[in-house]
């Protein structure tokens, strides 16, 4: 009884340096290449087919189907990926779990592994200690700890399994049939929280004849259901978003894993004629692979129905506020955290923008046109929700900034962060000179004044003209002339205004308008305009900065 209890203990210890070899072998590799994985998930996933296969090589590299699953979430609450293309990526991350399976079926039982992994600890150690002041080497002795641990714990948990082989009577369970290998499967994988750990107990136990391939097979069905948990746990008061990816990946392996339980003697006879494999760990890689692809045979041809579907469950879990992009964003991701702040800001600027042309009575041009008291009506009234909302926004970000602030970033992000602050703030600015001189317009639109009306109409002119440069600058065209000084022909038209108004004031009658009212609407809608350069100006230099980050 003591050996027992010595061998499970060995067991758990090897269990626990696996799963914390994992942690730095992800640590090290996200240090090493993290950016560059994102970018990879971020540039090829407009397709659903991309979006398994580069899910698939992600989670391979990785071996973490929740950091994947984690940036996916951030990518399609900043509105970088739908949710077609995010389902795509969790059929492919299911796939790449596989890797580990294979790595330890390969190379785990053939050799002797404690003594494989010290090279690997002894390096890694010494490096990740005395190099810690180069990035590169630091995260490269994480990488080499986390693989030399991965081994060291495999060794154990091997060693624990062969001590007990002769003294476990897996009779108790096999008289309930398949069915209690795959509920234990999925009981024990939902508690570690990691399906690779349980393929390489599975392939222990295999390994030292405990269990069949049959067995063995039903255990890893049960696994990958039971994987599922880490994304239903993280679902639970999430958003709407969070919760259907999590129904999506409980779905997809539920339902492959039943079908495949239901015809598994079938399947593995089937597939054992055709590779005919001798080593029977091979052969349950082998079939642990062809489960996952089978999920992904079954499901592909429907993610376009299943989007759907998702679309209309979990709708009282939406996000509440005004933003668009952050409200649905997790800050533990900088760089998508920083990107949905530069959509929220296009959003912010389309509202500022609409809010300013609204004051003036502008109406799109392909909008049809409306009874004249009807637009004063909405003059009065829709200007004001927009300002509410663009006030809202304004708090939102700056929340968000707050929470974003206190993550570890990059000094080039630092510096796209408060560039995009800056940019709100202009934004809002923008939004509060033509708020406070709103009555002032009313004012001038309703009493028809000649020559308060006759300003107002040059400025509804400049608006138009000055909007289709700074929409260039919001949306990256190219075209736009940046060293046209657009502060000084605002600056010239103001010039130009005032001594309109004062040399028209001695040709015309008694004006119903103060001057005071005309030259502070002049002033406050001059004032406006620069805010909105300044805004835009900024949003496109942050802007490119950020795709030569990505691109870098």
């Amino acid at each position: 009884m003591q050996d027992l209890d010595f061998d499970f203990w060995l067991f758990l210890a090897g269990l626990g340096i696996f799963l914390f070899g994992m942690h730095h072998l992800e640590d090290g590799i996200k240090g090493l290449a993290g950016k560059s994985f994102k970018n990879l998930l971020k540039k090829f996933t407009n397709r659903s087919w991309k979006g398994i296969l580069t899910g698939t090589f992600v989670t391979g590299i990785l071996q973490s189907s929740s950091m994947v699953n984690l940036l996916i979430l951030a990518f399609l609450g900043a509105g970088m990926i739908n949710l077609k293309n995010a389902l795509g990526v969790i059929l492919g991350a299911n796939l790449g779990t596989t890797f580990t399976a294979w790595i330890v079926a390969t190379l785990g039982f053939k050799m002797n592994v404690a003594d494989f992994s010290f090279p690997f600890l002894a390096l890694g150690i010494l490096s990740y200690l005395f190099l810690k002041g180069r990035p590169v080497i630091k995260n490269l002795g994480l990488f080499l700890i986390g693989f030399g641990l991965l081994f060291l714990g495999l060794d154990y948990m091997k060693e624990a399994m062969e001590a007990v082989s002769g003294g476990i009577d897996m009779d108790v369970f096999s008289q309930y049939g398949l069915w209690a290998f795959l509920l234990v499967g999925l009981i024990v994988t939902a508690l570690i929280q990691s399906s690779s750990a349980m393929i390489v107990i599975i392939l222990s136990a295999l390994n030292s004849d405990l269990i069949d391939i049959y067995q063995s097979v039903a255990l890893i069905i049960g696994a990958n259901i039971g994987t599922t948990s880490t994304l239903v746990l993280g679902a639970i008061g999430g958003t709407a978003d969070k919760k259907r990816l999590a129904l999506a990946n409980v779905v997809f392996n539920l339902v492959a894993g039943l079908i495949a339980f239901a015809f598994l003697r079938q399947a593995i006879d089937i597939l054992l004629n055709v590779f005919h494999v001798t080593d029977v760990l091979m052969e349950l890689v082998i079939l642990n692979t062809f489960l996952n692809f089978f999920g992904i045979v079954l499901f592909f041809p429907f993610l376009g129905l299943f989007q759907r579907f998702l679309k209309n469950r979990f709708k009282v879990s939406e996000p509440v506020g005004a933003t668009v992009y952050i409200k649905n964003v997790p800050t533990n991701v900088p760089d998508v955290a920083i990107k949905a702040i530069q959509q929220e800001l296009v959003h912010l600027y389309n509202l500022t923008k609409d809010f300013i042309l609204k004051v003036y009575g502008i109406s799109p041009e392909n909008s049809a046109k409306t009874n004249r008291w009807l637009s004063i009506f909405k003059v009065a009234k829709d200007p004001n929700a927009k300002y509410d909302s663009i006030k809202l926004i304004e708090d939102e970000i700056t929340n968000f900034y707050t929470k974003l602030q206190k993550r570890e970033l990059e000094e080039r992000d630092i510096e796209m962060l408060e560039n995009n602050m800056s940019v709100m703030r202009s934004l809002v600015y923008a939004a509060k000179d033509v708020k406070d001189v709103q009555h002032n317009i009313k004012t001038i639109q309703e009493r028809n004044d000649p020559l308060a009306s006759q300003i107002l109409e040059k400025f509804k002119g400049h608006l138009k003209i000055r909007f289709a440069d700074y929409d260039k600058m919001i949306y990256g065209d190219d075209s736009i002339n940046l060293d046209r000084n657009l502060y000084a022909e605002n600056h010239s038209v103001y010039i130009e205004t005032i001594h309109f108004v004062y040399s028209e004031l001695s040709s015309v009658k008694k004006s119903d308008i103060p001057v005071s009212t005309i030259t502070n609407v002049t002033k406050q809608t001059i004032a406006a305009l620069n805010n909105m350069y300044s805004a835009c100006k900024g949003f496109y230099l942050s802007f490119n900065l950020k795709e030569t980050t990505f691109e870098n």
